[in-house]
């Protein structure tokens, strides 16, 4: 289990790895980011993005929030951190490419399905209902399957929720429309090791 100094150990093997010697990755972005990915990701300490695609710094503009979840556009005047996020990344980065990765034994997927009533934490339940449309799909097209089923196609279909709410804001779809922005639905089962992307023609992740 990491600690502190742990970390610390490991700024200084990165240090070594970036600023060492003759690698030049960071002197190529002193002025911005290059990165023209988005990744919406569970912030689950088991399922890093970089780590799970091996990738380098300025790679991948990540968001991780509580079970991998978009909300729907709403210009309420409100805090949104997510949504600042996805607009950074797409009008200020130019991105080409959203993934949503949902996860196997989501924490938060299994507080949504668990929950009734979004008073049982003070921020979690609510943020979660998000894919309460999830939820509800679930409960009909898995009725009878076992619980473990039940959880996987929730964590799956709320992946499908944030993909539909990305469409809901006017500068993603419009990208999308002309061609200049992809969206991909993916699903990291931590399990058996698996990254599933999802596959609209068959409406499953394969």
């Amino acid at each position: 289990m990491a600690n502190t100094y742990k970390l610390l150990e490991g700024f200084q093997r990165f240090k070594q790895n970036y600023f060492g010697g003759d690698n030049k990755l960071y002197s190529t972005m002193k002025e911005g980011q290059p990165a023209k990915i988005l990744m919406v990701a569970c912030c689950d300490s088991r399922v890093d993005p970089a780590i799970l695609t091996d990738c380098d710094p300025g790679d991948i503009f990540t968001v991780r929030n509580v079970a991998n979840l978009v909300p729907p556009c709403e210009d309420d005047q409100h805090h949104h951190g997510t949504s600042s996020a996805i607009e950074f990344a797409v009008k200020g980065l130019k991105v080409e490419s959203i993934i949503v990765m949902g996860h196997a034994n989501c924490g938060g997927i299994k507080g949504l399905w668990d929950s009734e009533d979004l008073n049982d934490s003070q921020f979690i339940h609510r943020w979660v209902s998000i894919a309460q449309e999830a939820k509800e799909w679930v409960k009909v097209n898995h009725a009878n399957d076992e619980r473990a089923i039940q959880l996987k196609a929730c964590e799956q279909r709320g992946v499908l929720v944030s993909l539909k709410n990305l469409m809901g804001f006017d500068f993603v779809r419009e990208r999308v429309e002309n061609g200049t922005l992809k969206l991909h639905g993916w699903y990291f089962d931590l399990q058996a090791g698996q990254l599933l992307t999802y596959n609209p023609d068959t409406d499953k992740f394969e």
